[in-house]
């Protein structure tokens, strides 16, 4: 447990599941006893509530974060749970794939929506707190390593990605004199329910696809939602200070750097 956490008031996105989910878990572990978790899927959040320490005080609200008003929704709804937000995470998302060869304009503004808009407004929310109340924050934005150029079928969800860790970028220049950090993490291929049923289901992987996609892989296995949670609860503890404006490629591999082969789905 970290003892500089237990006072912060935590807001998480996409917490039903996945990595909002064990995010939300491992700042509970470091310390967090405040936190605001929202999502789409009700069933997940009070289910997160549930599996938490008795002590850590849980506020939910669900919401589409497709819908334009419901990032300001969602940050008046923690203000009015716990008179403040310290901190956010960014991480509700969608991966739907489209490429060139047949993306369309609804599956783009879909897509932005939620992986770009949704974060923007939500920061733009959060920072107006901070900076309301004269205080710092800290601030990180669940991104994707395809923000660097992506698959051919990830082109707009690559895109959006890209947006996100320019956006991060803009608004840790943007508020370093108001104490309010903001970073990035740039996930690789990760192991979480919705990549399963990608994987396995809707790309027609079968049940056991994880084990041999990490196969081929420096690790042997894909990482874990834990091991994301580790890295994004890093950045938001003091214990990162005064790292800002920084975009974490967490993957097996080093970009730039010649590569065999890339895995599919990365």
């Amino acid at each position: 447990m970290t003892e500089t956490m237990k006072d912060m008031v935590l807001l998480v996105t996409g917490a039903a599941s996945g990595i909002g989910r064990a995010v939300a878990r491992e700042a509970v572990a470091q310390g967090v006893r405040r936190l605001f978790v929202t999502d789409r899927n009700q069933a997940g959040l009070a289910a997160l509530a549930r599996d938490l320490d008795a002590g850590v005080q849980v506020e939910q609200g669900v919401a589409d974060l497709a819908n334009p008003a419901a990032p300001s929704r969602v940050v008046a709804a923690a203000r009015a749970a716990f008179g403040r937000v310290d901190s956010l995470v960014n991480a509700a998302g969608v991966t739907t794939r489209a490429s060139f060869a047949d993306g369309t304009s609804e599956v783009f503004d879909s897509v932005f929506a939620v992986n770009a808009r949704a974060p923007f407004l939500l920061m733009q929310e959060v920072i107006a707190d901070m900076k309301a109340r004269g205080a710092g924050g800290t601030i990180v934005n669940i991104q994707s390593i395809n923000a660097h150029c992506g698959a051919p079928d990830l082109a707009i969800y690559s895109a959006s990605k890209g947006a996100l860790q320019t956006l991060t970028k803009n608004a840790a220049h943007a508020h370093l004199r108001d104490g309010i950090r903001v970073n990035g993490v740039n996930l690789g291929w990760v192991l979480t329910e919705v990549e399963h049923d990608m994987q396995a289901n809707i790309l027609g992987g079968g049940e056991d696809w994880a084990a041999r996609a990490g196969a081929r892989l420096p690790l042997g296995r894909l990482v874990s939602a834990q091991e994301a949670a580790r890295v994004t609860v890093h950045l938001l503890s003091p214990a990162s200070f005064p790292m800002t404006g920084v975009n974490v490629d967490l993957e097996q591999s080093v970009t730039g750097a010649p590569c065999e082969s890339v895995p599919p789905g990365t």
